[in-house]
């Protein structure tokens, strides 16, 4: 086959990197990186519409990074052999799929676990459209540049396109779930997943017109037994995670999950090292740069999303700030990155990338640190901004380090397998981040009320009179005292959702008895959960500082040529 090819002053025979194609990456990956961060500022909605449980809280976010996790290495082979380019387009139109289902969520008169359900289906598909969208952006990045100069700006812009999309998302999910859906207030969470369905409309047409497909299928080829292996080892450590939050984690299904994610993980190393075309070619973690930079890279992700999820549920869930408010916090956590990506972009030219992340992950530890020092009962936004720009600031440096630092040492011909693994990498982290910190802060808090309970005689009657009320009313008031007692006993978010008083005839009346001692349960909670936050940073910084020592982490890049 004639092979066609694109000259800039390099090589010919080569793919090169031109402005028209990044420009579609960075378009992709923004909608992919907007339809993430979606979620984050509607975790209130989500529970007074849908009347959703903390575990259920958690798997909305998780439905969306599960599939990500699970399929971003084979979507890496799948670009690196039939073109990165219709995986492009393919992505995109999934995921906009996707979204227009989460839109299309049924109303109040259908059953919440149909309801919550619908918009699961949604978030799997929005995933699987990621899964193909991330590593493929990536990719096309990594393997058309060719001098770590290049590289390094065209990362920068990559990373700054991630940043947009994490960054414009919250706002305009924010802003639009002010306006009623249907004539029902909660429901407005729907016109976010709209507009990112409307979105991918225009980024498909960029990535039609504008991008050049580019392939390496050398060596390359359908690793079946190594995908299923992997995609089991992950959904079955991901769901011990999850649900064991739920059930606990000695239940014999959340075990036996654990013992399946093990056993599929042995399975997946002795598939791969005898696979003549692995989907993970399990040398690349003998190059002790790459080691340590996949390594640093899933504790920096768990530190960073999970310290969204945990400013989430603060602000929306605890504090019961609007979508638009809470959506300030994460403009200025996402704003860092865009804002710095040209400096960090020189930097990584001009000094050792070394320290790039080991400041990154650094600031990310004391962000937390002093973010759990901030109680909840303040009541004050501004207050907890300025930590989270901290974390912000630090994730812009470590970031766009870490991948160029996964890209560099590998040849060119392997960059659709380095960026697949590295963005899983990324979003495992990203998954294991909210899970983790979710069950840590909701099963602490959950025991804190227990003990309350236990400890006092007059609060136990409270709860018993207040759990009775419904039987003593009728007709509307009686449906909604039931809801209230059903949602104080879902969980600590729920206890602290419905409100320690009423207005009956212009007079306050008592209701939840658990509200106040639900809110400073999980004000504790989620302190300590920043402080675990903290602890996943400060070991990634440990790892780079130590792991690095001796090691030239900007690593070369490959002149081998790549298939246009």
């Amino acid at each position: 086959m004639t092979q066609r090819t694109l000259v800039t002053g390099q090589v010919a025979d080569r793919y090169v990197l031109d402005r028209r194609t990044l420009i579609a990456a960075a378009a992709a990956i923004a909608l992919a990186q907007a339809a993430l961060a979606m979620p984050a500022v509607l975790n209130g909605l989500f529970q007074d519409d849908l009347g959703t449980s903390a575990s259920q809280l958690t798997w909305i976010s998780a439905a969306f990074l599960v599939p990500v996790t699970l399929f971003e290495l084979t979507f890496g082979v799948l670009g690196d052999l039939f073109g990165r380019k219709r995986l492009l387009i393919i992505g995109t139109i999934v995921l906009g799929i996707g979204q227009l289902i989460g839109f299309l969520t049924p109303g109040a008169d259908v059953d919440t676990s149909i309801r919550v359900a619908v918009l699961l289906v949604g978030q799997v598909l929005t995933g699987v459209g990621a899964a193909a969208i991330m590593p493929t952006t990536l990719a096309m990045v990594a393997a058309g540049t060719h001098t770590a100069h290049d590289r390094a700006r065209a990362i920068s812009v990559w990373a700054a396109a991630l940043a947009t999309g994490s960054f414009v998302s919250p706002v305009l999910g924010g802003f639009l779930a002010r306006y009623p859906f249907a004539g029902t207030d909660t429901a407005g969470w729907r016109w976010g997943f709209l507009a990112v369905a409307v979105l991918a409309v225009p980024c498909l047409i960029v990535t039609l017109t504008m991008a050049t497909t580019s392939s390496a299928p050398t060596g390359r080829s359908l690793d079946w037994p190594g995908q299923i292996t992997v995609a089991i080892s992950l959904f079955a450590l991901l769901y011990a995670v999850i649900q064991g939050s739920t059930t606990g984690y000695g239940a014999p299904d959340i075990i036996g999950a654990f013992v399946v994610a093990a056993l599929s993980a042995v399975a997946f190393i002795i598939v791969e090292r005898r696979a003549p075309a692995p989907l993970l070619r399990l040398d690349l973690f003998g190059n002790r740069a790459f080691s340590v930079a996949a390594i640093a890279t899933v504790l920096g992700s768990f530190a960073l999303l999970g310290t969204a999820y945990i400013t989430s549920i603060r602000l929306a869930a605890i504090q019961g700030f609007s979508p638009l408010v809470t959506s300030i916090a994460f403009v200025i956590l996402n704003g860092m990155t865009l804002l710095t990506a040209p400096l960090v972009a020189r930097l990584l030219v001009r000094h050792n990338a070394r320290w790039l992340m080991a400041g990154g992950f650094g600031l990310i530890a004391i962000g937390d640190l002093w973010a759990a020092s901030i109680p909840a009962a303040t009541m004050s936004l501004g207050l907890i901004l300025p930590p989270i720009a901290v974390v912000g600031l630090g994730f812009a440096l470590a970031l766009q380090a870490v991948t160029a630092v996964a890209v560099n040492t590998v040849p060119t011909h392997l960059a659709g397998m380095a960026s697949g693994t590295t963005s899983l990498l990324r979003d495992f982290g990203f998954t294991l981040g909210p899970s983790v910190i979710g069950a840590i802060a909701l099963t602490q808090a959950a025991n804190a009320i227990q003990a309350k309970l236990n400890a006092s005689e007059d609060l136990r009657n409270a709860l018993q009179a207040f759990d009775s009320a419904p039987a003593h009313a009728s007709g509307a008031t009686r449906e909604s005292l039931e809801a209230a007692v059903g949602a104080v006993h879902s969980g600590p978010l729920g206890a602290n959702g419905v409100p320690a008083t009423v207005m009956v005839d212009g007079k306050s009346m008592p209701l939840n008895p658990l509200q106040s001692v639900a809110f400073d349960a999980l004000d504790h909670s989620y302190s300590m959960a920043f402080v675990v936050c903290a602890g996943a940073a400060l070991l990634a910084t440990l790892i780079v500082g130590i792991g690095f020592t001796g090691v030239d982490p900007r690593g070369r890049v490959s002149g081998e040529p790549e298939t246009v």
